[in-house]
């Protein structure tokens, strides 16, 4: 169906007193169908009325806007009515009267015979032509939010917007007048937005309920569908079977979403010099071309620029040896592999944090040349040849279980009907040292990050059979992790050594400058490899190793451009259904808690703005890879159900310790 209302991409910042800012609502998208009734649902003060106001055009999104039938919200009109929870009537003026007046000042096109039919018809559709002449102090409240809904109603909106309607009346009284209002909205086709924090009342009118985060920056955590068929009636819908399952999903996110509010309560720290609570820190790295960030962060200044006056580029053996270094404390920082937060956090319960992505693609699958002579030119191919070789073990080198080299080529091998951990073996291997093992015949292929999978193509050992272009093409590959309660000690650093890699990103993607960074990772202390093997892919074109033409790639190595540093819970979500497909890691219950922990768009937004950077919040959509299989982010346990070839998908509530999030 077509769109009928757009929420496109809004925020709301509330200027305080003494200049500071508070920002109520971040990245709101949002599309609603003609005909459809939506509910948002969240705890108090998480900004449901202003952006209620906002589409009624009382108030004005800060950024992002909202499109009603293809003409942008600008001010109020009588295209969207409200229904306030204080009634709102004229005391001085009849129920009649009341309706009169709003529908003489909106209808004006009508004859008078009209404008009387249309107030007599709405004051008889919601059932009060017997108390049409009374006042509203002679009106119960019941009677009273009747009114307002038939003078709403009688205005025909095309947009019908409730702020919590029935929360002051009575369970008798709301329960009545919702069965009127489901009954008035199905027959006349009446599009609804309404805030509630009723959780039965949401799911008995709503055909969606839109789940909104605690502030600051609130946005969208979850929509859940309701299936339940209409025309609905309250006792037929509490039993329906589906009922309750729904309605635990509601109150578990706001249970989640309490212990989040609980923890946004920040201590004081102490403050050390410029601004920064520390100034001298220890950074991880795996030598590999993507790694450039954090060189060229600290070759050009960028680190000092933001007042970390001492940093160290630390080059450790593996990703294991990373994990260790931040869980540990003997790193203050690393750059992760992409899924490696994630998993810290599920597997050992402690929070670590990731507020921005380093880069993105810069992956390939690299197979045996043999395979290559041998015929295998796709994953058909593959399948083919290691049907003729059962008897033979096959081995492929994946970095990490939590990489995106491991999840991909899972997913790559999947998508060909082969399992990865039946028909082949992978073993976990550090990036250096995947291409002597491919010589060495240990390995049939591996997915590595770049330049290991040029390399083996320049030394003649293998070729590259699919990039993650081919794949998941922008897919979050590196990350900035850390732990949560460094974090929490140390915000403002936090914040500085954000900037300072945001704008190395931003200098990696200026490609005038790759040669330059080209010198500084070819150095023994970072990459230390010669230049000419990282140039595919990172300057020249990408050599497969096929005997084709070079391909000119210019995003396969992508910092910065397209909202790459955004740390976007989406792609954070598809990463932990990917852990669970493969048993590396359980899914989550409370998967919104989880990624509100560990990805932090809050933290890239401050340290954007503070760099005068737009802090856009990418559309929150579904999204596909190769196989076209949509992944739905509303719904990520009917998306694994529907997966080829998963393990059994373990689903536990991850206890997180209880350590409050930096500002």
């Amino acid at each position: 169906m077509s769109t009928f209302v757009e929420i496109d991409s809004v925020d709301k910042v509330f200027t305080l007193p003494g200049g500071d800012h508070y920002i109520a609502l971040k990245g709101i998208d949002l599309k609603i169908t003609k005909g459809e009734f939506v509910s948002l649902v969240g705890h108090s003060g998480c900004g449901k009325s202003t952006l209620l106001n906002i589409v009624a055009g009382l108030d004005r999104a800060t950024t992002g806007g909202v499109i009603l039938e293809g003409r942008q919200v600008t001010k109020p009109g009588p295209d969207r009515m409200v229904v306030f929870q204080n009634y709102s009537l004229l005391p001085w003026r009849t129920v009649r009267q009341n309706i009169a007046l709003a529908v003489k000042a909106a209808l004006k096109n009508l004859s008078a015979a009209e404008k009387h039919e249309v107030i007599e018809h709405h004051i008889n559709l919601v059932g009060l032509s017997h108390a049409a002449d009374k006042y509203p102090h002679e009106l119960s409240g019941g009677m009273k939010q009747r009114v307002a809904i038939a003078r709403a109603l009688a205005l025909r909106p095309k947009l019908l917007l409730l702020d919590e309607p029935f929360g002051a009346l009575d369970a008798l009284t709301r329960g009545n007048l919702q069965e009127q209002l489901m009954k008035i909205c199905q027959e006349n086709e009446v599009t609804c937005l309404m805030v509630t924090h009723d959780v039965d009342e949401a799911l008995l009118l709503s055909d969606r309920v839109v789940m909104l985060t605690t502030g600051p920056e609130a946005h969208i955590g979850q929509i859940l569908e309701v299936p339940i068929p209409r025309p609905r009636h309250r006792l037929e819908v509490v039993n329906h079977p589906i009922y309750y399952s729904l309605r635990n999903e509601i109150v578990y996110f706001l249970n989640q979403q309490k212990r989040s509010a609980r923890r946004k309560k920040v201590a004081p720290v102490a403050v050390a010099k410029h601004g920064l609570e520390k100034v001298n820190l220890d950074i991880g790295f795996i030598p590999l071309t993507d790694c450039a960030p954090l060189i060229v962060a600290k070759e050009k200044g960028f680190f000092q620029k933001h007042g970390l006056e001492e940093v160290s580029l630390l080059r450790e053996p593996s990703w294991k040896a990373i994990a260790e270094g931040v869980t540990s404390g003997r790193l203050d920082a690393a750059q992760m592999v992409a899924g490696m937060p994630l998993a810290l956090t599920l597997n050992q319960s402690q929070p670590i944090v990731t507020a921005m992505v380093l880069s993105r693609n810069g992956n390939a699958i690299t197979l045996n040349k043999q395979f290559y002579e041998q015929g295998v030119r796709s994953i058909a191919d593959l399948k083919g040849y290691l049907a003729q070789h059962a008897d033979k073990a096959h081995t492929f080198g994946i970095v990490h279980p939590a990489s995106m080299q491991n999840l991909l080529l899972r997913y790559w091998l999947a998508s060909g009907d082969i399992d990865p951990d039946r028909d082949v073996s992978l073993t976990m291997i550090p990036p250096p040292q995947m291409a002597a093992n491919l010589k060495a015949g240990n390995l049939d292929g591996y997915c590595a990050g770049e330049p290991w999978n040029s390399y083996a193509v320049q030394e003649g050992q293998g070729y590259v059979i699919r990039t993650d272009l081919d794949l998941w093409a922008g897919h979050p590959e590196k990350v900035l992790g850390l732990r949560e309660d460094w974090a929490n000690q140390y915000p403002q650093t936090h914040i500085a050594l954000v900037k300072a890699l945001i704008e190395a990103c931003e200098y990696c993607d200026d490609r005038r400058n790759r040669e330059e960074i080209l010198q500084w990772l070819s150095r023994p202390e970072y990459v230390g490899l010669d230049p000419a093997a990282m140039r595919p892919g990172f300057i020249d074109p990408y050599d497969l190793g096929t005997g084709d033409e070079p391909v000119q790639m210019l995003r396969y190595n992508q910092f910065h451009v397209e909202q790459a540093n955004y740390p976007h819970r989406g792609e954070g979500l598809w990463i932990l259904t990917q852990l669970a497909r493969w048993g590396i890691a359980p899914f989550p219950k409370n998967w919104v808690e989880v990624l509100e922990r560990v990805r932090r768009p809050d933290l890239y937004g401050e340290a954007a703005r503070q760099l005068d950077l737009p802090d856009i919040d990418p559309t929150r959509h579904a999204f596909a890879l190769f196989d076209g299989i949509t992944f739905d982010p509303d719904d990520p346990i009917a998306y694994l159900n529907n997966l080829p070839l998963h393990r059994d998908i373990r689903i536990e509530e991850i206890i997180l310790d209880a350590t409050p999030n930096a500002a």
